[in-house]
């Protein structure tokens, strides 16, 4: 399940239908109360947070069970909007209260939220059932590097998406894609569609890249039994 939290956080979610669609309005209530105390946007991290948290308490008292999905939350903090600790006032040039020069605002973030509400910052996450196909895919990308273009992220994500589905190819699916770009990028820091087109295009360059892979590994067998052949 894939639902907008608010305009710059995306949340998507593996397990029970019910449970992700309340976790969805339980991240837009930590995000409207944030605006209303501090004036602003909640940075990803707090949300992922307070997230966590509220997920932890369902697995402590035995009136309420656990949470039946596993969520990832992700988002861009802009880098118009200073954040409140450290940056914002009148006090010392440094210190506790003081601004801090030079200090990065904004970026992306990617958490994914446990069960349990254990949760943790990735470069690249996935769960569901094929995820330690995916897992094995992102950790092919120099993801900390910082170096993959957004339209590249794009098509990435769709190649791995079909190698996550390569073991059920009998079962069609449809494949949605969203994304967050800086406030300079094709999305002005807001959660988008990825459009049609662009779309379009990643999902031929994934089945491409399958339909390739299957090819070198026939071809790989043919020349196995050759030799096998030969040897006899």
């Amino acid at each position: 399940m894939h639902a907008n939290s608010y305009m710059r956080v995306s949340q998507v979610s593996a397990g029970l239908v019910p449970d992700g669609r309340h976790f969805v309005s339980r991240a837009r209530d930590e995000a409207s109360s944030w605006r209303s105390v501090y004036k602003g946007p909640i940075p990803i991290s707090a949300l992922a947070n307070r997230l966590g948290s509220y997920v932890q308490a369902y697995t402590l008292y035995s009136s309420v069970r656990p949470f039946g999905v596993t969520a990832i939350v992700g988002g861009w903090d802009s880098e118009a909007e200073l954040t409140v600790d450290g940056q914002v006032g009148t006090g010392p040039a440094s210190g506790s209260g003081g601004k801090i020069s030079g200090a990065k605002v904004g970026g992306p973030g990617l958490y994914m939220i446990e069960p349990s509400g254990l949760y943790w910052g990735y470069y690249g996450a996935a769960t569901g059932k094929g995820r330690q196909a995916a897992k094995a895919e992102l950790e092919k990308l120099d993801l900390a590097s910082e170096k993959l273009t957004l339209l590249d992220a794009v098509r990435e994500a769709a190649r791995i998406i079909y190698v996550a589905h390569e073991d059920s190819k009998d079962k069609e699916f449809e494949l949605e894609m969203s994304w967050i770009s800086s406030l300079d990028g094709p999305t002005k820091g807001k959660h988008e569609e990825v459009p049609k087109e662009l779309l379009e295009e990643a999902e031929k360059a994934a089945k491409r890249a399958l339909e390739g892979e299957d090819e070198d590994e026939e071809e790989t067998k043919n020349d196995g039994n050759g030799g096998e052949r030969m040897e006899e």
